[in-house]
């Protein structure tokens, strides 16, 4: 896609859904970590009725950290994947206990150390809490329009993140992803599409190709 083109993309991103929020439901930093983890192959509207009761029951990561594993995979059990994802879970609550006195850390490094935290994950807590840009959060959503809209050709997201941050101005490396995942639940739906009405087609490159 060209620069031009890239501009016309911010500008009617910018301008269809402006300051959209995250998806998920949290308070702070800790609950935002928890409800990516439970995001992984799981809809944010299934996180979102599950989290309700986990951060009652552990509101801390003291508490997440000390929670017994079939307890923890009752609460969750939902979001799919459950055991792993409770493993997950405790793990990284343990090390902000261990390293980071109970508190989230705002490095992209100290991030990634946590059980069940990848660059999305950090991407997400980065750029949605402590509003730092570090890369361009890639989950199913962006990875199928920026293909589609031929920002990338690459299919794994650590590579298509690297392609979006060389295209995306970093100011807007935070906001870009809310913009797309609103795009695809309105407009750019996975199995239907709705390419006629699309803001976006004279500049995608998947409807040139039609």
């Amino acid at each position: 896609m060209i620069k031009k083109n890239i501009k016309t993309l911010i500008n009617t991103l910018e301008k269809k859904y402006g300051n959209v929020e995250c998806y998920l439901s949290h308070a702070n930093a800790f609950e935002l970590l928890c409800a990516v983890i439970l995001s992984a192959q799981c809809t944010d509207d299934r996180v979102n009725l599950t989290t309700p009761a986990l951060f009652t029951r552990y509101p801390s990561a003291e508490k997440l950290a000390l929670a017994k594993l079939p307890d923890l995979e009752a609460v969750i059990k939902s979001c799919g994947f459950y055991k792993n994802k409770a493993k997950n879970l405790k793990a990284m609550a343990e090390r902000l206990v261990s390293h980071h006195a109970g508190e989230v850390p705002d490095t992209m490094e100290k991030l990634t150390a946590l059980a069940g935290v990848g660059r999305k994950t950090a991407n997400v807590i980065l750029g949605e809490w402590f509003k730092k840009s570090a890369g361009v959060v890639v989950d199913t959503h962006v990875s199928r329009i920026t293909q589609l809209l031929g920002l990338t050709k690459e299919k794994t997201p650590e590579k298509i993140e690297q392609d979006l941050n060389k295209l995306i101005p970093k100011k807007y490396w935070a906001i870009f992803s809310l913009w797309l995942i609103a795009h695809g639940r309105e407009t750019c739906i996975a199995r239907r599409p709705q390419c006629g009405g699309c803001m976006l087609k004279d500049i995608c490159k998947y409807q040139e190709n039609r």
